[in-house]
């Protein structure tokens, strides 16, 4: 980089001294041709001319490392223009006080627009953060009003109260995602609770599609965020729900990881290095006209926030299993 900069201001200062040193061989012709034509001794203009050419080399090299380190200075700034806008080098000239100006005025526009589009955001996530609770007070009371009824039409209706639950925690974990601050509380967690406290959320889904859950407990504990790592879980044993109707669905801790695999329709190969893009729903979403493509794209982004990868193995016809990769929160004994 140093080498491409010193070459780019050479040429630089080369260029800009190129008048100057086209005037200054012209005048030496000049002074050459009287000395010819009147017959001089030549040793007085080699003379002038070393002096000369020495004292221009001395300024162009003055030049050369005076405009090196303001080029250092200027590419430094740039990698931070858009926080040091209004820190520049000062200007040395018309030409480079006119530019500052520019920049300095695009800098203060700039800062009201992100102003602006934060305070816009900041409201629109209040919204929707305050509408999400005000949804959840009538779906509890939908739902306990169902009660645990066995009839097949009063536990339909809470099959899609409990849809519309997912689907407002979706919203606001969405919003959250989107804001410059994730409320993140690291602390160390028992794996075990995290997992169970999703595996009783969706006990009746379970049950509902008569699906065999495997899982036996572990006694891992690692630190992670607590919201956003049960998020994960959630929407991972929710898509293997979904996506089985019949079989089992098993939650292991393995090598560091939570593998969470099921018996359902799998997914095709052309669709494993895109599910987690947003919106993208692949074969499996054409076939479910439900599917949003947003479930597996908030796992992504929770997964990258928290530094726990996951990866998926999956083989259409005979089900997916997705490993979180949790060793970053481990203790060294456990990992």
């Amino acid at each position: 980089m140093n080498k491409e900069l010193k070459w780019a201001v050479f040429a630089d200062r080369f260029k800009h001294f190129g008048p100057t040193i086209a005037i200054y061989f012209f005048n030496m012709a000049l002074i050459l041709i009287v000395f010819i034509l009147y017959g001089l001794q030549p040793e007085p203009f080699l003379y002038v001319f070393a002096v000369s050419f020495l004292c221009l080399a001395i300024i162009f090299v003055i030049s050369f490392i005076k405009e090196y380190k303001k080029a250092q200075l200027r590419r430094n700034k740039l990698e931070a223009v858009m926080s040091e806008w209004n820190d520049l080098p000062p200007a040395e000239s018309l030409s480079e006080e006119d530019y500052r100006e520019m920049i300095e005025v695009l800098g203060r526009e700039m800062e009201k627009a992100v102003l602006a589009f934060s305070d816009e955001r900041r409201e629109t996530q209040d919204f929707y953060t305050a509408w999400v609770h005000q949804v959840k007070t009538p779906i509890a009371v939908m739902k306990l009003a169902l009660g645990g009824s066995g009839d097949p039409d009063k536990r339909a209706l809470t099959e899609e109260l409990f849809r519309i639950e997912q689907y407002t925690d979706m919203v606001l974990a969405y919003q959250r995602l989107g804001s410059s601050t994730n409320d993140l509380v690291i602390r160390e967690y028992p794996l075990d609770e995290l997992i169970r406290e999703v595996i009783r959320k969706f006990a009746p889904q379970f049950i509902g599609k008569k699906l065999k859950l495997q899982y036996e407990g572990t006694d891992v504990n690692f630190v992670t965020d607590k919201k956003w790592f049960v998020c994960i879980l959630d929407q991972l044993v929710s898509n293997a729900i979904k996506y089985t109707s019949g079989g089992s669905i098993s939650i292991t801790v393995e090598n560091a990881a939570v593998c969470i695999a099921d018996t359902g329709i799998g997914i095709a190969s052309e669709d494993l290095p895109r599910i987690f893009e947003k919106g993208y729903t692949g074969a499996n979403g054409r076939l479910n006209e439900k599917s949003s493509g947003l479930g597996l794209y908030l796992c992504g982004k929770a997964a990258k926030l928290l530094n726990t990868p996951i990866r998926v193995e999956s083989e259409p016809g005979k089900g997916s299993r997705f490993y979180i990769d949790i060793s970053a929160g481990l203790k060294e004994d456990d990992a």
